[in-house]
């Protein structure tokens, strides 16, 4: 058996061992990234290798499990994936994510003490030699919040499905009583996804501004059930939410290939021009994020629409204008 099939039949043994209510062959081939007759043979297979192979009734579907976990032979790590665990945890150590990356170096230093001796003796002079040779490019933006409480307060109130109170400080720095939907990770800020009082649709929460965070017994407003974390970010160009819009930007052939490596959002498409251009298409909202961000690009792009788009961007560039052409003051 080739390596590469051997590795993928591994990969699949994973995640049915680590399922808890078993997999069909639809949901095994989705998160393999192949079709239903190829996750099929696999499954053949893996039921010989495991004698513990569990087909669970499901209505008209099928699932299959592997009960009792894998042993650590087969669960061992390898330098890479602890490499790049230890490398996410630096990255939030330099971006001021306290909480975040204590929880990843806890993880991290339990997978080291699961190890053989022998195995780590091994793997050291890789794992030295990766961590050396990589490192992170920093960007601006605010600091997390450093107050530890806040992230596990918020977390604590999503798995007990129950509401918080904290101040937040704004103008008003008024008492807040919410029920959080989520947590959204951004470059600039970490958000707290939740209505406010009274409200049904969602806000966005800045943790930096939360403080005196408390668990609360006040009624709670959970989100709907076809409510998805996932679908109410991809609304918006970044995190900052707005009627989304059908966005077309054009790039300059010179900026073509360097513009496709590039994932402006999730519903992207791509269209290569015989010119050489490169016109990329997307729905989102969030105008001033976006006109922001294609600043950046300079000349190398046109807005194509909408032409809200395009007068936002124009606007920030008179006001930046007018601003640093007046002399600064003493």
């Amino acid at each position: 058996m080739r390596y590469g099939k051997f590795d993928e039949l591994l990969k699949l043994a994973r995640k049915l061992a680590g399922s808890a209510e078993g997999m069909t062959l639809d949901e095994m081939a989705s998160e393999m990234g192949t079709t239903r007759r190829t996750v099929d043979r696999m499954r053949a297979t893996l039921e010989v290798m495991f004698p513990q192979w569990e087909t669970i009734a499901d209505g008209h579907k099928k699932r299959f499990h592997i009960p009792g976990g894998l042993d650590g032979f087969l669960q061992m790590p390898g330098v890479d994936e602890l490499a790049e665990l230890r490398a996410a945890i630096t990255m939030l150590q330099k971006k001021g994510d306290t909480t975040r990356a204590a929880l990843l170096g806890t993880l991290y230093d339990k997978i080291q003490a699961a190890l053989r001796p022998s195995a780590r003796l091994r793997m050291a002079p890789d794992l030295d030699a990766l961590l050396m040779t990589e490192s992170q490019a920093m960007q601006a933006g605010l600091r997390p919040p450093e107050d530890p409480t806040v992230i596990e307060t918020i977390r604590t109130a999503l798995k007990a499905g129950c509401a918080v109170k904290f101040l937040y400080k704004t103008g008003s720095n008024r008492l807040r009583q919410i029920t959080p939907w989520g947590l959204l990770y951004g470059q600039v800020a970490y958000y707290l996804v939740a209505p406010g009082e009274g409200k049904t649709e969602p806000a966005l929460w800045r943790l930096d501004r939360i403080h005196d965070i408390k668990l609360s017994d006040a009624p709670t407003n959970p989100p709907p059930a076809d409510w998805n974390l996932e679908a109410f970010a991809a609304r918006s160009f970044g995190i900052y939410q707005g009627t989304p819009r059908d966005v077309i930007l054009r790039f300059t052939p010179d900026a073509a290939e360097d513009a496709a490596r590039r994932h402006f959002h999730p519903t992207q498409t791509l269209e290569h021009l015989p010119d050489g251009s490169l016109v990329v298409r997307y729905h989102a909202g969030g105008l001033q994020e976006q006109a922001f961000y294609l600043f950046t690009w300079g000349t190398a792009v046109e807005i194509l629409a909408p032409i809200e788009l395009r007068t936002e961007l124009c606007r920030l560039l008179r006001r930046a204008l007018e601003h640093h052409e007046r002399t600064p003051r003493p």
